[in-house]
């Protein structure tokens, strides 16, 4: 039997076999892929404690426009394995590279939100761009948000270690207290509750991981060797992720970006700007 005929005959065979829902990272961690639509393929990258749900709207609008639209849970989030570690921004863009690999994805435009945008910036200049065709950085928490004597208009790392203080007495309490800020005063009660179960999904041990690399990981001198097309989205509302400490620095030292501004936008502008964005977004894959 020659192998066209064994193919036909066998259609689970690998080469007829669909991606699977799941790709394996370096250190075995399984991290759960969902993909919609077919086309031109497009990577969302999650925020902190938060997973690929949470790119619902953004699936719904561009799938029907001939995008392939895949989302991954990090790895400690949603229905990835909870590793031990691995929460670092190295391990975090290796797990990118997984996820690319095991879809195999090509010309693929990178979407990364707060803390995934970071992971974009730490793939590309570890992995190389041969396989990416865009980026779009969504209020990202880039450049450095720690404040040092080179970076004075950082916050203090013992603000940050204050935080996350509060966090081991009652972080369910403090998400609920401060999701307001994530939203506007448009948003409705239960979508703010869903983004709020959602969070709440993540284990302690893991959004303090997390979040420390967010704080502390300085990404300056990496932004200015990215020559991907870029597109840098973020409110001047945010008080998450503030456009002055975080998206104007960023677009300010990639060389080849574009920054827009959403007027009265918070952190949550995928829930609240939900029409604004996906249109930029398509604009921007499409152009």
């Amino acid at each position: 039997m020659d192998r066209a005929t064994a193919l036909k005959s066998n259609p689970h065979s690998p080469a007829t076999t669909p991606p699977q829902p799941f790709a394996v990272a370096a250190d075995g961690a399984r991290l759960h892929v969902t993909a919609w639509g077919e086309g031109a393929p497009v990577l969302f990258l999650h925020n902190w404690a938060m997973q690929a749900r949470m790119w619902d709207y953004q699936f719904a609008a561009l799938a029907p426009h001939g995008l392939r639209c895949l989302g991954y849970d990090r790895r400690g989030h949603g229905r990835s394995d909870q590793s031990a570690d691995g929460y670092d921004y190295d391990t975090l863009a290796d797990d990118v590279a997984a996820v690319i690999e095991a879809q195999d994805l090509h010309g693929v435009t990178l979407v990364g939100h707060s803390m995934g945008a970071g992971e974009i910036v730490r793939y590309l200049t570890r992995h190389g761009g041969r396989r990416v065709k865009k980026i779009v950085l969504l209020a990202p928490t880039t450049p450095f948000l720690a404040q040092t004597p080179d970076n004075p208009s950082g916050l203090p790392l013992a603000a940050f270690e204050a935080m996350r203080t509060a966090w081991t007495v009652d972080f369910p309490g403090w998400v609920s207290q401060n999701a307001p800020a994530f939203f506007t005063p448009a948003t409705s009660p239960a979508l703010i509750d869903w983004a709020v179960r959602m969070m709440l999904e993540i284990s302690l041990p893991v959004a303090l991981a997390c979040n420390r690399a967010v704080t502390e990981t300085d990404f300056r001198a990496e932004l200015a060797k990215i020559d991907t097309p870029c597109l840098v989205i973020h409110g001047d509302a945010d008080v998450s992720a503030p456009l002055a400490l975080t998206g104007a620095p960023t677009a300010a030292l990639i060389p080849n970006r574009d920054l827009k501004v959403y007027e009265g936008a918070p952190h949550g502008l995928m829930f609240t700007h939900t029409e604004r964005l996906n249109a930029d977004l398509l604009q921007f894959i499409g152009s």
